[in-house]
């Protein structure tokens, strides 16, 4: 897929990636987003996401952002859905189902393609690799590379999971090569924290609970413990993460409560289960080693339905052994 092509005739084109954006969602959609600004000045582009995080802010132009998903445009000339199929558009899928032309470019397996042209690659490592292949590479700049470098360092843990690959390695190598502050990019989206999310991390970790004969851990924070800290559902973002990091464990769950009976259930494992395979049982899903989904019920019951499933992965890879 050639991205000079597929724009050549277009006079307006929208952009979106799908809710609760993550860091190859925007780096993604952003890269887009200034690529197109920068080398094509004539078009009308806007670019749709819900609200970024701050640790994400760091790219330039996220501030154009139309998150009130708002535009004067009828119908796009174009429209690129990236890092997600359009049913994950949230309030820009009325934009993608009105364009006269749409564009999808995916790296999740359970993507089959929802545009009228599709580039799915269920191996690499994130969208954002793949707006890299779909670019001419002489016209990128430090900014355009920085938003998808950013993109590809999330959606890898840093080059530490699986889905790395030699070429994977191989572009984030050209791209630091334009000279960003590679350093500090991965500071800013990682390791730094506002004084809330330390506070409300310290918290899940305090109360976190090893079970499964300390192969699984699991840590939930309650609606009334966010509105103590004042946190938004971003400031919880890396606490799954730093889960994961126990010693022995193999599985780590994470969840926090949206509404009556409600949570939010974030997924890693070590290797040992495939936890995007659980997630699609409860109508989530993601990647083998990171996946998530929305449960209802109480939190023993969501923990004891997932635990089931862990259980079950762990034994097979006993058993295999």
């Amino acid at each position: 897929m050639r991205i000079d092509e597929l724009v050549k005739d277009a006079k307006t084109i929208g952009i979106g990636g799908h809710i609760r954006p993550d860091g190859d969602c925007v780096g993604s959609t952003m890269a887009l987003y200034l690529y197109l600004k920068k080398h094509y000045p004539n078009l009308k582009v806007d670019v749709f996401l819900e609200k970024i995080p701050e640790s994400y802010k760091i790219i330039e132009a996220t501030a154009e952002v139309k998150s009130d998903f708002k535009t004067d445009v009828d119908s796009y000339d174009i429209f690129f859905a990236l890092d997600c199929g359009k049913e994950r558009l949230g309030d820009a899928e009325k934009f993608f189902d009105a364009a006269k032309k749409t564009v999808n470019i995916d790296h999740h397996v359970s993507n089959e393609g929802t545009g009228d042209e599709n580039y799915i690659v269920p191996t690499a490592s994130s969208a954002c690799e793949l707006v890299y292949d779909c670019i001419d590479k002489d016209k990128l700049d430090a900014e355009i590379a920085k938003a998808i470098y950013m993109g590809i360092i999330t959606d890898t843990g840093v080059f530490k999971y699986s889905n790395t690959s030699p070429a994977t390695m191989q572009v984030a190598s050209d791209l630091i090569g334009y000279g960003f502050d590679f350093g500090s990019l991965i500071d800013s989206v990682f390791y730094e924290k506002t004084y809330v999310q330390n506070q409300i991390m310290g918290r899940a970790l305090l109360e976190s609970m090893l079970f499964m004969h300390g192969d699984c851990i699991v840590s939930v924070v309650s609606r009334q413990t966010m509105d103590f800290y004042h946190a938004e559902s971003s400031d919880l973002d890396g606490i799954v993460s730093q889960l994961l990091l126990t010693t022995g464990t193999e599985c780590a769950i994470f969840m926090y409560e949206i509404g009556s009976l409600e949570y939010k259930v974030s997924l890693r494992s070590k290797g040992k289960v495939n936890v995007a395979k659980i997630a699609e049982l409860f109508g989530g899903g993601g990647h083998s080693r990171a996946a998530g989904c929305t449960m209802n019920g109480t939190q023993h019951d969501i923990i004891n339905s997932l635990s089931e499933y862990i259980e079950r992965d762990l034994k097979g890879v006993l058993a295999a052994n």
